[in-house]
């Protein structure tokens, strides 16, 4: 059985999927990536010595704020009021690389894979252009759905 695109309609124009008929559920999905940089630009990041500022918290809110205007930057997304996004960083040993991951939830008819994935994309942006000053060899790689989850409001 071939699966059809959820965001096409029986003409085969762009559409927003309805969602009207699913249950309410509590919904997470968790996302991530890495922007790849060299060590001296980690090193300055971590001694908080970039000219714009505080990185990391930086990266934190715009991801966050991100995610809550997901459903007004991609055009067939559906605009939600999510309950909890949540940003963190990690700093591999080989001082390569900043690991970015989001967590987004909510208790609604549809899920939050695309806030959490808009997260980790904005504060990927974000270090990027705090630092590129200092670091023009810099790559955001690898942005992923890790999990996305379901389960009932009675559990």
């Amino acid at each position: 059985m071939k699966k059809k695109l959820s965001h096409i309609d029986a003409r085969g124009e762009a559409s927003m999927v309805n969602v009207s008929a699913k249950p309410v559920m509590l919904r997470e999905a968790i996302a991530c990536g890495e922007i790849r940089m060299q060590r001296a630009t980690l090193d300055l990041i971590s001694g908080n010595q970039i000219a714009k500022g505080n990185v990391l918290a930086t990266a934190r809110i715009a991801g966050i704020q991100a995610a809550k205007r997901t459903g007004e930057l991609i055009p067939l997304c559906h605009p939600l009021a999510i309950s909890h996004c949540e940003v963190n960083f990690e700093i591999p040993g080989s001082r390569d690389r900043i690991v970015i991951t989001a967590s987004a939830r909510i208790a609604a008819q549809t899920g939050v894979e695309m806030e959490a994935l808009t997260a980790v994309s904005v504060a990927a942006l974000t270090i990027y252009d705090m630092c590129k000053a200092v670091d023009k060899r810099m790559r955001i790689n690898s942005i992923k759905l890790v999990a996305k989850t379901k389960r009932s409001l009675n559990q």
